[in-house]
């Protein structure tokens, strides 16, 4: 047993979190100072930018108390008393948690003024410094780790905005449900500027946090039992509902992140509350490829007298696996589907933690809308495994346009690398 392929897999399995954790860790000091450069840049070329309307402000100021300013280029003389018509030039950068007040609120703020006025100073807006509504979309299933370490718990830009109403054309908001040891932040990246820059009210949470636990480990969502989170993320989405006005959301989930919202809607009473329902690497049949993880767990319940599931019964890795009791109440009636959601499962041929990837291929009972779709249909160049189909542009084209209304976005036909997406 030692020595057994099992074991150093399910050891590796095991050390994963703790890698991760490190790796966050170490980051940090090194984020931190690419951050403050960053803030040090965007200050030195919001001066420069701005410097000829300062003086300008400061000239017609001046102007209009009928007085000439007195201080030379180079500013005034030593030991002179400092001039009322001096300009002074102050910048503010907001925190990368502050979101914009709207389309037209400025990103830096620019206040000008005489040096004696301090109750006088003026602000000015850099017209090309205006947040734009667009973010920039990074199809990268990491490009959610940096945000997460520069804002521990906090929310991507343009996610959680709870005093902004959702606009009248996307009335239904939308929460990012993560996947096993993701997070808010970390498993989103690339989803939330593409939904907001469409017009979506994006909600994500992180669900399923190991009790007590501290941040690098706190980011690392669902690691509790399924049943846990599920009433977790219900009660999340009545928070989303209260602050929206909605009376259901869309939901896109990954992973585990498909089976939360799944028994919420079936055993916790949230059927009604959903809408659309988008899986990315669902496993609505569960995966064998932790089968083997009850023989380690039956031994291990052996050896130490104690039952082996049960020791894991706080963990859902188990839960996951193909034939257990999880998945037989989830599957209670015949199916994992819930009559009148609309549900699009999005799969890769090559999954390595769903196995087999037509465990989220599931049809639906009649009357059930049900879409099966699986990236490399149309597009065999599409190597996305279970990671990098959360990073992928063309599985979140997908997911957009199951979401969309209005539009349908032409959804790319490229060659999409494993891992990353």
């Amino acid at each position: 047993m030692p020595n057994s392929p099992l074991a150093h897999a399910l050891g590796d399995a095991i050390a994963a979190p703790i890698r991760l954790a490190t790796v966050l860790q170490q980051s940090i000091a090194a984020l931190d100072q690419v951050t403050g450069d960053a803030v040090r840049d965007a200050a030195a070329l919001t001066l420069a930018a701005t410097a000829r309307s300062a003086a300008v402000s400061a000239r017609a100021r001046t102007a209009a108390a009928g007085t000439e300013p007195t201080g030379t280029p180079n500013g005034p003389e030593a030991g002179a008393t400092p001039d009322v018509g001096a300009t002074t030039v102050a910048v503010t950068l907001p925190g990368a948690d502050v979101e914009p007040a709207g389309p037209d609120a400025a990103a830096v703020h620019v206040l000008t003024g005489p040096a004696l006025e301090a109750d006088a100073v003026a602000s000015y807006a850099a017209p090309e410094l205006v947040p734009h509504k667009h973010r920039r979309v990074d199809y990268d299933f990491f490009s959610g780790i940096a945000p997460e370490i520069r804002n521990p718990g906090g929310a991507l830009p343009g996610a959680n905005l709870w005093d902004t109403p959702p606009s009248a054309e996307r009335p239904v908001p939308v929460v990012l449900v993560h996947g096993t040891a993701g997070g808010g932040q970390t498993n989103w990246g690339p989803y939330v500027p593409l939904l907001t820059n469409n017009g979506f009210s994006v909600f994500t949470l992180t669900y399923g946090a190991i009790p007590g636990s501290t941040w690098p480990v706190s980011a690392m969502g669902g690691m509790r039992r399924i049943e846990d989170s599920a009433a977790e993320f219900g009660a999340f989405v009545q928070r989303v509902l209260d602050a929206t006005g909605a009376r259901q959301v869309d939901v896109v989930g990954h992973s585990q992140g498909t089976l939360v919202p799944g028994y919420w809607a079936k055993h916790l009473g949230g059927a009604d509350r959903i809408r659309r329902y988008v899986s990315l690497a669902p496993l609505w049949q569960g995966t064998r490829a932790f089968g083997g993880l009850r023989g380690t767990l039956a031994a291990v319940g052996m050896r130490f007298g104690v039952a082996g599931l049960d020791v894991a019964a706080s963990l859902s890795i188990p839960q996951m696996i193909t034939g257990s009791d999880f998945l037989a109440e989830l599957w209670s009636g015949g199916s994992p589907y819930v009559a009148g959601i609309e549900y699009t499962n999005i799969s890769t041929r090559h999954d390595e933690f769903v196995v087999p990837y037509t465990s989220g291929q599931v049809p639906g009972c009649p009357g059930m809308d049900v879409t099966n779709i699986v990236v490399q249909d149309g597009c065999p160049a599409d190597h996305s495994d279970h990671l990098g189909i959360c990073g992928s542009r063309r599985a979140a084209t997908i997911a957009l346009n199951a979401l969309d209304d209005i539009d349908q976005t032409p959804v790319p036909v490229e060659f999409v690398p494993p891992f990353f997406g």
